[in-house]
């Protein structure tokens, strides 16, 4: 018998096409601090709250798109570097323009942006929250303008985003 772990061959078969991600739920410190972020500075819609344990926040009125809890986390701190956990949650924008909204947003509240990416299929903001949960706040190019490779592959890269020029999106 061997210490290595024993894995099943699974032959994969794709998942619906209409599957979707529909809320996650964050372990946070302080709930109001979190309340004060998501709603405060995002501007998700506080849904529902259950005193300082939790709280549920949406946008366009969905029951919630995050779950912010206290209920294993009070008080504690970030997981360290180096450990498994969340690597980041990442927010859809429909538009450029509500990109930017979001990037005035965070310029308005003092919020340092740790990465914003141009990955060809979509730009992309990076920030920690302030559990230190990253955050990903993007929206996508329409599909037609993806980049592709010469044998008709997507070809997602990362550039530097011009900051200014989505600041230069309409309001």
């Amino acid at each position: 018998m061997t210490d290595e772990p024993q894995t099943a061959t699974i032959k994969p078969s794709p998942i619906d096409s209409g599957v979707r991600i529909g809320h996650v739920h964050l372990k946070v410190a302080d709930l109001q601090r979190a309340l004060d972020f998501y709603s405060g500075v995002l501007g998700f819609e506080l849904m529902q709250r259950f005193g300082n344990q939790a709280a549920f926040v949406s946008a366009g009125g969905y029951h919630h798109h995050i779950g912010l809890n206290t209920w294993e986390s009070r008080g504690g701190t970030p997981p360290p570097p180096g450990t498994t956990g969340l690597y980041h949650l990442a927010v859809l924008y429909p538009t450029r323009a509500g990109l930017a909204d979001a990037l005035r947003r965070l310029t308005a509240a003092g919020v340092r942006l740790t990465g914003a990416s141009d990955h060809g299929v979509s730009e992309a903001l990076y920030l920690e929250d302030p559990d230190g949960n990253g955050v990903e706040l993007y929206w996508d190019r329409p599909q037609a303008e993806w980049p592709l490779d010469a044998a008709g592959n997507l070809a997602m890269y990362t550039r530097a985003l011009d900051l200014a020029d989505l600041l230069r999106e309409p309001v």
